[in-house]
């Protein structure tokens, strides 16, 4: 359902006809890591592993994609656990090995404390604010989630899905992987 169809289906049946944010997850919030998962089960293991929040979710998605920076296979493995019931296709591991290869300290951007000057070296604990807008919940059982990168001037996002049998969120697609300013140490320049 597109934008459009929400605005149709407010205007002909009042606001109840659009999707609502009623008791949904909104606002900003933090989660911290004391150490970044490095395989599927400490993945699990840990409390955001049970998929039931938005929040807990996407930051799970930044730390497969930190784990891929450093063995793609296990952050590929992380990723289809956090993919649920639709695995990576081989599209996406391509589209993921193209964006990273060269650029590890892409994932590591989203946590606190990373910038471009000190090489995205995220401040530790591992920290990251996951925020969400008014059109997060726009289609029901999708929730668009939003994350700032220390290197990049717009906010980044990806869409989840729920599953309606469990409730749990899953990844539904990865905006998160645009380019952002190189590192100072690899800047030819500074």
């Amino acid at each position: 359902m597109s934008i459009f169809d929400n605005l149709k289906n407010a205007a002909a049946g009042g606001i109840a006809g659009a999707v609502s944010n009623i008791g949904k997850e909104t606002g900003p919030k933090t989660i911290t890591f004391n150490a970044l998962p490095e395989s599927v089960e400490e993945m699990k293991a840990l409390p955001q592993g049970q998929l039931k929040s938005v929040y807990d979710t996407s930051a799970l998605v930044v730390c497969a994609l930190c784990a891929y920076a450093a063995a793609p296979q296990i952050g590929i493995d992380m990723l289809n656990f956090l993919k649920g019931p639709r695995p990576l296709s081989a599209y996406e591991i391509q589209f993921l090995r193209d964006r990273m290869e060269g650029k590890p300290y892409k994932p590591f951007s989203f946590f606190q404390g990373a910038t471009p000057d000190n090489d995205y070296t995220p401040s530790q604990p591992f920290t990251i604010t996951i925020e969400t807008n008014p059109y997060t919940y726009q289609n029901e059982g999708y929730a668009r989630m939003f994350m700032r990168s220390g290197g990049a001037d717009s906010i980044r996002y990806i869409d989840l899905r729920q599953q309606g049998s469990t409730g749990q969120w899953f990844l539904w697609e990865n905006y998160l992987l645009s380019d952002i300013r190189e590192p100072k140490s690899a800047d030819p320049w500074a």
